[in-house]
């Protein structure tokens, strides 16, 4: 700030240490600061960088400045911009030395911290007892928002073992059985030719007699039964009781050979 501003300062009689409250009127932006010198030109002042992207101010911007006196911070959460800010050893010893270059914080504006040559951007998220605190010679307590690119592991879906259902029985077909069946090939010649007509079975000679025996007998006792029917029926009804008895012993006897 320039050195007329210490000069009106101290007859105002304001407390200390000084703190100012900064106002953007037309984007309707406010924060606060602290003084490091008054060794700037008349009418102008400096600003860190990283605190004129929070005002939304460029060069050469009307700023209006007033004398603020702010409660003694008691609690401070925070909010890294990206998980990097994570992998640090120990981010709160890193913060806490970053912190005392500063000497109030205000909720909704963001705070640079350089470490290990980068940049670590980190939204003030909220602030207690009031919106805007003095951190200077007061013990706050720091707490930590996710990143802004911190994304939640997606979480595996419970199976049915798992709820205690148990699983539906799985329908298994039956098994076709396969049926025996005898001779279901089909014939073949040894020579590999096609076969058109099926073989007769050859029959040996002995078959056949045996057949053309057993036919003869069979002819021969249908009619020998015949015969012995057609003359027992009349031995037994006695047709030809008034002839000879002669004649009825040949009957007898052909039927015999």
């Amino acid at each position: 700030m320039p050195a007329s501003a210490l000069d009106r300062l101290a007859s105002l009689h304001v407390e200390y240490p000084m703190l100012f409250e900064l106002t953007n009127a037309p984007v309707e932006r406010v924060s606060h600061c602290g003084v490091l010198e008054f060794i700037a030109d008349e009418g102008m002042i400096y600003l860190p960088y990283w605190m004129m992207e929070n005002m939304l101010l460029q060069e050469g911007d009307i700023v209006q400045v007033k004398n603020a006196s702010l409660a003694k911070g008691t609690y401070v959460k925070l909010q890294p911009h990206t998980m990097d800010f994570l992998d640090i050893s120990n981010p709160k010893a890193i913060l806490e030395t970053t912190l005392r270059s500063y000497s109030c914080l205000t909720t909704g504006d963001t705070i640079m911290v350089p470490y290990n040559n980068k940049k670590y951007y980190i939204n003030i998220v909220e602030t207690k007892p009031s919106p805007a605190v003095s951190i200077i010679e007061t013990d706050c307590e720091v707490d930590f928002a996710p990143p802004l690119d911190y994304k939640e592991p997606q979480q595996p879906v419970p199976s049915l073992r798992s709820k205690g259902m148990p699983p539906e029985a799985e329908e298994v077909p039956p098994k076709k059985v396969a049926k025996f069946s005898p001779f279901s090939g089909s014939a073949r010649r040894l020579d590999g030719k096609p076969l058109t007509q099926p073989a007769a079975l050859p029959v040996s000679p002995l078959f056949k007699q045996h057949n053309s025996n057993a036919g003869n007998e069979t002819v021969a006792s249908k009619s020998s039964s015949s015969t012995s029917s057609q003359h027992s029926g009349k031995l037994v009804f006695g047709s030809n009781g008034g002839q000879p008895p002669k004649e009825t012993t040949k009957v007898r006897r052909s039927i015999l050979v």
